[in-house]
């Protein structure tokens, strides 16, 4: 069973979840590691959530939980930073002063609203809303670099009026290869982010983008399920490997000390 390295737990505003159920279900998939990313997403808009992370009782939970389980799982110690245009000098001195094995850099926000409310795509269309989310997203891999790996590079298709129905890679070719030509560039990695499996039939970012960053080059690719609950850890990992092959891939990447290691699919 692959490592799953997108994981949430009651840190995280969005999850309920105790870590030791993340670690217990993991343990009974027979995963040899997983890594905790929850989340800190700084200015993140007034609402139900706010998605501030305390930092140090994360820390300690991981370190305790770690020592427990040393003999049954190898566990490591990460976030996903919720990215935005201005806030890429925050980021770097967030990431700079904890001691994270792994970073996970994402975008949760387009026009400075969360595509979950359905009121981030009011006044506009779906198409343009995609590649509004795409450019923002090119602007904060450019502007910061402090990242391992960029997370569910087509998030906002999970919450469009039609998701995925009229969304191909092509129509935004021009952007996301940007996006991804800037990533390798900067020597890192993107996600698959199996969640998509659930509700969209595929992963995020789907194969054909899977597919286009293997043949610019990238190679640096973690695997996650993005679990905010237990039932949700791993969840298509026995799908994902065939997926993977089939855009080019041969092998998946942990991180330890924010270096990466690389693992036969």
């Amino acid at each position: 069973m692959y490592s799953d390295f997108h994981l949430h737990t009651s840190f995280s505003d969005d999850s309920d979840t105790d870590p030791e159920k993340q670690i217990e279900r993991a343990i009974a998939l027979r995963m040899s590691s997983i890594c905790f990313t929850d989340h800190i997403d700084m200015d993140y808009p007034e609402g139900e959530f706010t998605f501030e992370l305390d930092i140090d009782a994360y820390y300690n939970c991981y370190l305790q939980y770690r020592e427990k389980y040393k003999n049954k799982i190898q566990l490591f110690f990460g976030v996903e930073f919720g990215m935005q245009p201005h806030l890429g000098p925050a980021f770097e001195e967030y990431t700079a002063i904890h001691p994270f094995d792994f970073v996970i850099g994402s975008n949760h926000l387009v026009r400075g609203m969360d595509p979950y409310y359905p009121e981030a795509f009011e006044g506009y269309t779906e198409d343009s809303t995609y590649r509004r989310y795409f450019e923002e997203l090119l602007t904060e891999v450019t502007n910061c670099s402090s990242f391992d790996v960029m997370g569910h590079l087509d998030y906002i298709v999970r919450y469009g009026p039609n998701q995925n129905r009229y969304y191909s890679y092509e129509k935004y070719q021009d952007v996301i290869d940007e996006i991804l030509r800037t990533v390798i560039s900067k020597g890192k990695g993107i996600e698959c982010n199996t969640s998509g499996l659930r509700n969209l039939g595929v992963p995020h970012p789907m194969p054909q983008i899977l597919t286009r960053y293997r043949e610019m080059g990238g190679e640096i690719l973690t695997i996650g399920s993005d679990a905010h609950v237990p039932e949700h850890l791993g969840f298509g990992f026995d799908r994902i490997g065939e997926i993977l092959k089939a855009c080019g891939f041969r092998y998946y990447t942990t991180f330890a000390e924010r270096k990466p290691e690389f693992h036969k699919l």
